[in-house]
């Protein structure tokens, strides 16, 4: 029996260096899985730029044209919708989604957060906070999206260690580089029916689904 192609759909708002890893690993064969559509809600983010170099289709959504968020994710499920979207992954979008959109694809989002979860939970400078706190060690960690910021069951993590002359840009770039191995796996691992959430945990098959 064949398998459907899962398409994907990325959301993002700057630079797109995640995307960009995603989108080489799919070109590559290594995600067996169709990039379908980038959405973002920056119309000069430079993610849109990488997106349509690989030939990916783009959308912008301003939501100051919205007369509600509820509004702004009615226009957006729709789209998503039109492309028969099985997977969405948050690579920098700075948008909040909402639990009315989050339940309609339920253990369907990933977001990557650069700390190692639950520290430094909903913060907006996670890499800022963990020099000022003095930790000796942070990463990044992909997690399914709920109704909650920061706060679905996680199913990669990475360690870096933070070096006493490591500043806000080196170790971002630290975390970047875990970041661009494991939100690919993560994607890998979904496409192939590896994943399966039990609870607050996330089991790994070895097999394919």
């Amino acid at each position: 029996m064949k398998h459907e192609v899962l398409n994907i759909a990325v959301f993002c708002s700057g630079e797109g260096t995640n995307l960009q890893a995603i989108i080489e690993a799919v070109q590559r064969g290594d995600i067996k899985a169709r990039l379908s559509l980038v959405v973002s809600d920056n119309k000069e983010a430079h993610c849109l730029q990488r997106a349509k170099k690989a030939a990916v289709k783009t959308i912008f959504l301003d939501s100051q044209e919205f007369s509600s968020q509820k509004e702004f994710e009615k226009e957006l499920i729709a789209y998503l919708q039109e492309e028969n979207i099985g997977l969405i992954v948050l690579a920098g979008f700075m948008r909040v989604l909402s639990p009315f959109f989050v339940q309609k694809y339920p253990n369907k989002i990933f977001n990557i957060h650069p700390s190692l979860l639950p520290a430094f939970k909903g913060s907006t400078n996670a890499v800022r906070d963990a020099l000022n706190y003095g930790v000796k060690f942070s990463g990044a960690t992909v997690h399914f999206v709920d109704e909650k910021i920061d706060n679905g069951p996680i199913v990669l993590q990475r360690v870096v260690e933070i070096e006493e002359d490591d500043n806000e840009e080196s170790l971002r770039q630290k975390i970047h580089r875990q970041e661009h191995i494991i939100y690919p796996l993560t994607i890998k691992l979904f496409a192939e029916g590896r994943l399966k959430v039990e609870g607050r945990k996330v089991k790994i098959n070895k097999e394919k689904g």
